[in-house]
């Protein structure tokens, strides 16, 4: 089955309050998959190992001097808040599975791109969600102004992209979409 996954929408506003609507989120299975195994973790692993140690450090007595027992009950509030967040996205987010695009010859959400630089500089990137990104490990965001550039564009297409350094003009060498 090929799907058609189409570039972010803008964030229509709100006549009435002047606010905007919530933006579709998407993620590639792998990226959702990474999420899912944070948050498990997070709820089987950390969250129990904390409360037990709170629990330990509660036992201690007086727990306004109690700094196991302060720390601990931040560290909680900090994992429940991660777990709400992982959660939240996870209910919410579109995914996509790049092996699935039906349209391969455009760069769309999912693709792998390999780039030229002026210098001759081949460089490898997927284009990914805002949650899954990583400029270490190749993955770049689809809102960002190197993603944006290159939605729908083709192999042998030149873009430029505005950074901090200044311009640059990369050439799209080739998209897979694995």
């Amino acid at each position: 089955m090929a799907q058609e996954v189409p570039d972010p929408p803008e964030a229509p506003e709100d006549e009435e309050e002047g606010e905007q609507a919530p933006l579709r989120r998407y993620l590639t299975r792998a990226g959702a998959e990474r999420m899912h195994k944070e948050l498990l973790q997070l709820l089987n692993e950390a969250r129990p190992k904390v409360t037990a140690e709170v629990s330990a450090a509660a036992a201690q007595g007086d727990r306004s001097e109690n700094a196991e027992y302060i720390y601990g009950k931040k560290r909680l509030r900090e994992i429940d808040r991660r777990i709400r967040f992982l959660s939240k996205r996870l209910d919410t987010a579109t995914i996509v599975t790049p092996s699935e695009q039906g349209d391969r010859t455009k760069v769309y959400f999912g693709a792998t791109v390999t780039l030229e630089d002026e210098g001759g500089t081949k460089l490898t990137y997927q284009i990914v969600g805002s949650d899954e990104i990583d400029a270490t490990g190749g993955r770049i965001s689809v809102e960002s102004p190197m993603g944006r550039a290159l939605l729908r564009k083709s192999p042998g297409d030149t873009v430029e992209v505005r950074r901090p350094r200044g311009e640059i003009e990369l050439t799209l060498v080739d998209i897979r979409y694995d």
